[in-house]
Formats: structure tokens, sequence, C-alpha cells
């Protein structure tokens, strides 16, 4: 589907159904140097199982017009104003990695828009090192290279997502090349210098209203459950009802993990928001 936001074509991802703003909404926020089609089983499952969904494709990332937004908070407002041009009032908001960020974020300037909130794959702060942000900048291939690498705990998950036969490096490894193929120059940057340079998550964290799930991956080399935890004690410290669910899997939950991963959101998703809290 496609919508205008801020003046320019937006791209969401109904999950193969068309979008009924009247159901519950449900927005998937992917992270740096993606695209939609991540949240491809939970999504699609969400859109068949009782809500309206919007994956969305990130300004200037593949269906969604640039320039490419370089700061978390335009990109939190992005959000607001996508809500708004499809006549939604509140969602569920999910993201995943720089995606958390953003869902984060929005969820603490619009604290009457979000039912529940969703991290993975979350940390706070979520800096970026000196080596990867020069990679992104001046040599994108091997940056690309080396979060594939990083984002995944196993060469092969058990059983293989979505089936025998799919190759989770080689899926990724197209995904961001394809992505950076039809994007703006230094696209992987401008994510990574947003993530890098974020420094309201504390703030954010104390104005949030809704029941907040963490969802972490044990063996995530790039946002390790220990880095998620200031934000899991932020969130607390607020009055915000918060659990963290941890999986068996690195940084790409949603294709190593994907039927757990969808289990955590759904069931969460799926309680009235006064039982969330």
């Amino acid at each position: 589907m496609i919508v205008t936001v801020q003046g320019k074509p937006a791209y969401a991802y109904t999950g193969s159904k068309p979008f009924d703003a009247s159901l519950p909404t449900a927005v998937f926020i992917h992270g740096a140097e993606h695209d939609h089609s991540v949240w491809a089983l939970q999504s699609r499952y969400f859109a068949h199982h009782g809500f309206g969904v919007l994956a969305v494709d990130l300004p200037g990332h593949r269906r969604s017009a640039g320039p490419a937004l370089v700061s978390i908070a335009a990109l939190a407002d992005w959000l607001a104003a996508l809500l708004d041009a499809v006549g939604v009032t509140r969602a569920f908001v999910a993201g995943h990695s720089m995606g958390s960020l953003i869902a984060l974020d929005f969820a603490g300037r619009y604290p009457q828009r979000a039912t529940h909130l969703a991290l993975l794959a979350t940390a706070l702060p979520m800096t970026v090192s000196d080596a990867l942000l020069d990679a992104a900048l001046n040599r994108e291939p091997e940056a690309i290279g080396m979060v594939n690498q990083w984002s995944h705990s196993t060469l092969a998950a058990k059983p293989s997502c979505p089936g025998p036969g799919f190759w989770l490096h080689g899926m990724n490894q197209r995904l961001m090349e394809h992505v950076s193929a039809s994007g703006e120059p230094h696209l992987f940057h401008t994510d990574f210098t947003a993530c890098h340079t974020y420094a309201d998550g504390h703030a954010r964290a104390a104005q949030v209203r809704c029941a907040t799930r963490l969802i972490v991956g044990r063996r995530d080399a790039m946002t390790p459950p220990r880095a998620a935890k200031a934000l899991a004690d932020a969130l607390a410290q607020a009055g915000t009802p918060v659990d963290t669910v941890t999986l068996d899997a690195g940084h790409a939950l949603m294709t190593e993990q994907p039927d757990a991963t969808l289990d955590a959101l759904y069931g969460f998703a799926s309680r009235p928001p006064h039982e969330a809290r």
C-alpha cells in the first residue's frame, strides 16, 4: 500500500490483506539498511488474525521515497504522520534494532498513540563502533558483510526459515545489497549515525505509558541482552509495565527464531491494553 506521508509516497506492507483501520493496528519498523520484508512471517500472521498491518519501508528505503531521515526523532514523527495518513489513532508498535529506537521515541513523545510497545534486539545507548561507521561511509559492501556476519548466531537455523533450502546469511546479504542499490548514497551510514547519535532514550522511556516487551537474542553480538538492561531499568523506574523475553538467537531474531518471535509478539499485542499492563 502506498500512502502520502509528509508530501512523499511511503510504502507499507499490509500482510496481503487490504488495510482496515477499524481493526486494531500493528506497526512493524525495520532496522538499518533493511525494509518491511524482515517481518514477512510476523506481519502476515497478524494480518490474518485480527489486525490491520503496516509493515513500513522507512523513508529512502526500497519503496518509500527519500531522502532518508537523519534522526530517530524525525523518523518517529514520520511514523505519527503515517498513522494520521491512514486514519489510525492508536497502534501496537514493534521495532527491530534501529526500528526499536524509533518505536521507543514514538511511544515516548506520543504516549496516547501506542497501545503496546515491543522492542526487539534493542540497546540503550545504541552506539556504533568507529570501524563500522567508517566502513558504512567509505566501504559499504564491507559494512554489509560485517553486519551480516554479526547478525546471525548460526549458519543455518533449526529448522531453517522459512523452510529447507533457505540460506539466512544469503537472504540478509542480498536484502541489504538491494536496499543499498535502490537508495541514496551512504544510506547505511545515515541509518547508523541516527542510532549512534540518539541521546533521548532515557527521557523517552520515562514518558512511555503503555506496557512494553523487550525481545532479545541470547547470542546477539550486535545488541547483546546486557545492552537492553539500561532500557528495561529506565522503563521500570518510570512505572511502565515491562518484561523481557530472551530467545536462543542472534540479532536476526525474526528469521533465526521466526515462530518464537511471532509468539512473543502476538500473545503480547493481543492482550487488552489494561491487561497488558
